[in-house]
């Protein structure tokens, strides 16, 4: 699909050191129009939507900030951390707002996985079904959020 020239800004503001020291769409060469409709093919695969999977990343990272910082274990199932840094995120697609920069960690104690995303990462999914291009640090897979999240 040919992209329009927003899109080229908007991918622009993924490229490493715009808004992110590493960017958002790692070694993914494809066009944002179709890193967006891979994985919204895939979410459709799994019989999920992205407001799904946003509202159960939302909800796991609830859990783990009531931990202060510390691992919390939800229904002897998940191994949650919650680590905030300073700063906050804008959004690529020029939403008004800022993300805050935490990195939330949750292991799936009977699977011995573990996925790793940001408040940024939830608005990103939520907002525009975009998941990070593939190599990028906090790229989340469909399948992967679907399998290890339950």
């Amino acid at each position: 699909m040919k992209q329009s020239r927003k899109d080229d800004r908007i991918q622009a503001q993924m490229r490493p050191g715009v808004i992110t020291r590493d960017g958002l769409l790692g070694d993914d060469i494809r066009a944002l129009r179709d890193i967006i409709e891979a994985d919204e093919a895939a979410v459709n695969r799994l019989g999920l939507s992205h407001a799904g999977i946003a509202a159960r990343l939302r909800e796991l990272r609830a859990a783990g900030a009531r931990g202060l910082g510390d691992p919390v274990v939800v229904d002897d199932t998940f191994e949650i951390s919650v680590d905030a840094t300073r700063g906050r995120l804008p959004c690529p697609f020029g939403h008004p707002g800022l993300y805050p920069a935490e990195v939330v960690t949750v292991r799936n104690l009977k699977l011995g996985e573990t996925v790793v995303f940001t408040r940024l990462n939830i608005h990103l999914i939520a907002a525009h079904g975009f998941y990070e291009g593939i190599g990028s640090p906090y790229r989340l897979d469909p399948a992967t959020l679907a399998r290890v999240l339950g």
